[in-house]
């Protein structure tokens, strides 16, 4: 079996900063495309940001030039570096990857709440 645990999410003023991480566990795993979702409160989940496996990155219109998502394949670890953070982007934050054993099957994160006060 595989987990994505996440980590990182807090409490945090506008125009400050928050990193977080995803890392896939398990045994007999190869990772393929990784993404990070938000759902805020009252919403439905929305796609921030994905690296392919090859490295490529995209990212939803609101967050572009503020936030960055990396990956470190050494560690199977996902990373949403946030920068100049509103208090729109108060969310809970899900990290979704498509893991490749016998099959291949999408694997969702628990969630880490990140939130932004004015």
């Amino acid at each position: 079996q595989v987990q994505l645990v996440e980590s990182g999410g807090g409490l945090v003023q506008a125009g400050g900063s928050l990193r977080l991480s995803c890392a896939a566990s398990g045994s007999d795993f190869s990772v393929g495309d990784m993404a990070w979702y938000r759902q805020p409160p009252g919403k439905q989940r929305e796609l921030v940001a994905v690296i392919t496996s090859g490295g490529s990155t995209n990212y939803v219109g609101s967050v572009k030039g503020r936030f960055t998502v990396s990956r470190d394949d050494a560690k199977n670890t996902v990373y949403l570096q946030m920068n100049s953070l509103k208090p729109e982007d108060t969310a809970l934050y899900y990290c979704n990857a498509v893991i490749i054993r016998t099959r291949v099957t999408v694997y969702w994160g628990q969630g880490t709440q990140v939130t932004v006060s004015s």
